[in-house]
């Protein structure tokens, strides 16, 4: 398991569309040059991985003036593990561990194989992480981050 450009930038632009918009309000829409520009990611890559999360549903597009891009879902219901598994695949460091896309390994017995059952562990432990930690969950931890070193 290998955090990409194309996920790492595709997590940035999810975080930066999840912070609160004003007290009730529309959903915080952006437009590409704007994230682009803030994220410090090219506009052409953007589009590409913006459009693969559309594609997923996590996020929509509105055409036109005032629009742009805005999250499908409230933050809170969007994890970093579903768009990490959109823009990267599989979390699991070897096939043979894998839920979306098992290939079986050369090993002699699968079943009892060591660096199976230990890479099988750390499959787990970092799906569980991700599957945890909602849009939401940063923003907020962000915010108190921000908020202790006196950032606005």
């Amino acid at each position: 398991m290998r955090l990409s450009k194309r996920g790492e930038y595709g997590l940035r632009a999810m975080i930066a569309l999840a912070e609160p918009a004003e007290k009730g309000s529309a959903p915080k829409m952006m437009q590409i040059k704007e994230i682009s520009e803030r994220e410090n990611i090219s506009t052409k890559f953007l589009e590409q991985i913006l459009l693969a999360l559309k594609n997923a549903g996590l996020v929509h597009s509105k055409m036109g003036v005032g629009g742009g891009y805005y999250l499908a879902r409230p933050a809170k219901d969007i994890t970093f593990g579903q768009i990490f598994r959109v823009l990267d695949g599989p979390v699991a460091p070897i096939k043979c561990v894998s839920q979306m896309a098992y290939e079986p390994c050369g090993c002699p017995d699968e079943a009892t194989c060591g660096l199976r059952l230990v890479m099988g562990d750390v499959r787990n432990a970092i799906s569980d992480i991700l599957d945890k930690t909602s849009l939401a969950d940063v923003t907020k931890r962000q915010a108190a981050v921000r908020k202790k070193l006196g950032i606005k």
